[in-house]
């Protein structure tokens, strides 16, 4: 084992900046049921860039230090020194999830069969070399499955799953997905296929409408056409949607799903009501793409809901047997349904370059970038 540890860090500082930085910490030892992992691949997701970036502007981002210990500092508007303030003066470490070799063991059963082993990580921190990390937190990956193939093992996939789950809890039989073409959302179109679930893929782009079509996707919706309304009322008129997953946030998009769903659960009252269907319809807000205002047009009747969706209380709603399904079924399928594909590799240093930052931080579908702590 390495003599150094390094991790990524995200501090906020009293006089309103953010520093990015790369430090050195010790080596950890396992408690009984955990175990230290060495990181040998990490992605970088939307969730990773709001505790990396957090509130500050980042066009007016500098770069300074040395080749191998990199800092990127940047501007917080003092308007959002307010929201942050708890975490002012703390170096919070980055990384939600990663994939490696299990290097040392705690005394435990279930920490000592982990050793050797290539495991998948989920709870922060993983953008350093060596991560400790409790044995329930980490998942076993199946012989021959690589820490590169294992590392986004987590949050896509178990977002994507809980998502199905949610719909099957709540009633609904069928789902809206919007900026479907993500890595997260083709996962989403695999599992459907697989499970035989109508998915209405809404999308912005004609490239992407293609990419999804080929890949199986029946119901593809393009949000920049002008026909997309109509397009998007006749899909849901088709598989009976009413529920559906937005990562955009900001904007009117939430509320036109809402307003095509009414439409198409609504063509066969014979009676009008002031109060629209009575078919209850759901948005779960899952991201933050725009950040701007959710523009709610009321022409949805009343039997409506847009809500948060966050991976850990879904999967917390959802019970241990179905975590523990999950789980069972991404690592058997981590390779076909919940396969990852990364455009840029770079290790700990090189994600702090302002080049490389300026493309993933624009979270930009086909530009996934993966970190290799070890490189």
């Amino acid at each position: 084992m390495s003599d150094t540890n390094i991790e990524l860090t995200s501090t906020i500082t009293e006089n309103n900046k953010l520093e990015l930085a790369l430090r050195e910490i010790e080596i950890p030892q396992p408690g009984e049921h955990e175990v230290v992992i060495r990181i040998e691949a990490a992605p970088i997701n939307p969730s990773d860039l709001g505790v990396m970036f957090s509130a500050a502007d980042m066009t007016t981002a500098r770069q300074a230090g040395s080749a191998d210990r990199p800092v990127i500092s940047a501007d917080v508007p003092a308007k959002f020194m307010g929201a942050v303030k708890k975490r002012v003066g703390k170096a919070v470490p980055v990384g939600n999830e990663g994939a490696g070799t299990v290097v040392a063991a705690g005394s435990s059963a279930a920490a000592q069969s982990l050793m050797g082993k290539t495991v998948a990580v989920i709870g922060g921190g993983s953008y350093r070399k060596y991560l400790c990390a409790n044995v329930q937190s980490c998942l076993e990956l199946e012989p021959g499955t690589t820490a590169v193939e294992g590392a986004s093992s987590f949050v896509n996939p178990l977002t994507a799953l809980a998502m199905v789950e949610t719909m099957r809890a709540e009633g609904h039989k069928a789902i809206v997905h919007a900026a479907a073409a993500s890595n997260l959302g083709q996962m989403l179109n695999r599992i459907c296929i697989a499970d035989g679930i109508d998915l209405v893929n809404i999308v912005r782009r004609p490239e992407q409408e293609a990419l999804l079509r080929d890949m199986g996707a029946k119901y593809v919706v393009n949000s920049s056409s002008d026909s997309f309304m109509a397009d998007l009322t006749q899909a849901l008129i088709d598989t009976g949607a009413t529920i559906a997953f937005d990562p955009i946030g900001g904007g009117r998009l939430a509320s036109d799903i809402l307003t095509c769903m009414e439409a198409a659960v609504s063509r066969d009252m014979t009676e009008y009501s002031v109060y629209g269907s009575d078919i209850y319809k759901q948005v779960y807000i899952y991201g933050g793409l725009d950040r701007g205002p959710i523009t709610l047009n009321r022409s949805f009747g009343f039997a409506w809901g847009v809500n948060g969706f966050l991976l850990f209380n879904a999967l917390g709603k959802l019970g241990k047997e179905t975590n523990i399904a999950m789980r069972k079924r991404i690592a058997a399928e981590i390779k076909t349904t919940f396969a990852s594909h990364y455009t840029h590799e770079v290790s700990l240093a090189g994600a702090l370059q302002l080049d490389a930052m300026s493309v993933y931080g624009k979270q930009a579908t086909g530009e996934k970038f993966l970190i290799k702590p070890q490189s």
